[in-house]
């Protein structure tokens, strides 16, 4: 298992620094200089030949590009990620923030939609053809269809302005977290809870449920193995769920006005500010590699057979 291990990490830290190339490099694809952006978010009336120079050289555009992403990537590192183009401030200082207070809402969410999900699959596919499981398929159906923003709007009208219940923004307190993880756990439970209940009617379906009845073997501890089995295939799904509603929570943050990473990169793309962007865009790669290899890791732990495969 050790092994194993070591292996998925070494897999791991290639690809991230070839997403971190990538990075930098589409942004310094953009047809926009970087130094007049710096300039005009600085009031600077008359942009001259010499002021461009001038802030190229102090931004280190001056030097070959090559040596300029080492620089970039060595002080990533170290979690210096530079100096916000608009405010000057040092970027990690503004995103630092920004990705805890998203990344507790993400956590938040991600706990109620593994509960949901499992909770909806064990119980439609128990019940499979029958009123419940119907009605569970497609009621949900009809929610992940809609738009998060649509829904996160007419949640805000109903229990926030009507009822006058939650607050519609911010995250002064507990309250704060209860619509935005209503909407994103209505938006994504939908979906996971199809495939544990896909899971749980393959298993169904296997001889050793059938040799555990013949042995008079209680439903629940059927059940039991069903779901420990049926889980197994969920790992990988549920561990990509954290980065992927990481990086998703743009529109809903927006909505509530969460003071997040996702609010912090809109402001930064209509402002242009570079630095920022390429913070966003490495750390929610980052996250995307390290939650696979986790995810990886722990199928290796549960089916040995995986282990044989790297």
């Amino acid at each position: 298992m050790g092994s194993y291990i070591i292996k998925r990490i070494i897999i791991s830290v290639p690809l991230l620094f070839i997403i971190s190339f990538l990075t930098f490099v589409l942004i310094n694809l953009s047809p926009l200089d970087p130094n007049e952006v710096v300039l005009q978010a600085q009031g600077v009336p008359q942009i001259t030949d010499e002021l461009l120079e001038q802030t190229k050289e102090e931004l280190g555009m001056n030097k070959p590009f090559i040596l300029r992403y080492f620089a970039w990537f060595i002080a990533t590192l170290q979690f210096d990620f530079g100096n916000s183009y608009i405010n000057g401030k040092p970027v990690w200082s503004l995103v630092g923030p920004a990705f805890l207070n998203t990344l507790k809402l993400t956590l938040v969410s991600s706990v109620v939609i593994i509960f949901m999900s499992i909770l909806l699959g064990v119980i439609c596919a128990l019940k499979e053809g029958k009123l419940i499981d119907k009605s569970v398929r497609g009621i949900s159906f009809f929610l992940t269809s809609m738009p998060s923003y649509w829904l996160a709007s007419i949640i805000i009208w109903y229990v926030s302005v009507k009822l006058d219940l939650l607050p519609t923004s911010g995250m002064d307190s507990y309250k704060s977290y209860v619509l935005p993880v209503v909407v994103i756990t209505i938006s994504y439970a939908g979906i996971y809870f199809r495939n544990i209940r896909t899971s749980m009617l393959n298993n169904l379906n296997q001889d050793y449920v059938l040799y555990g009845r013949a042995s008079g073997l209680s439903e629940i501890k059927i059940t039991r193995h069903i779901l420990r089995n049926s889980l197994q295939v969920a790992v990988s799904i549920f561990g990509m769920a954290i980065p992927i509603i990481l990086s998703s929570t743009v529109v809903i943050e927006n909505v509530f006005a969460w003071p997040g990473l996702g609010s912090l990169s809109v402001n930064a793309i209509l402002s242009r500010d570079f630095p920022i962007i390429q913070a966003y865009v490495l750390i929610i790669a980052a996250f995307f590699v390290l939650f696979n290899t986790i995810s990886d890791i722990i199928n290796a732990a549960m089916n040995p057979k995986v282990r044989n495969d790297l």
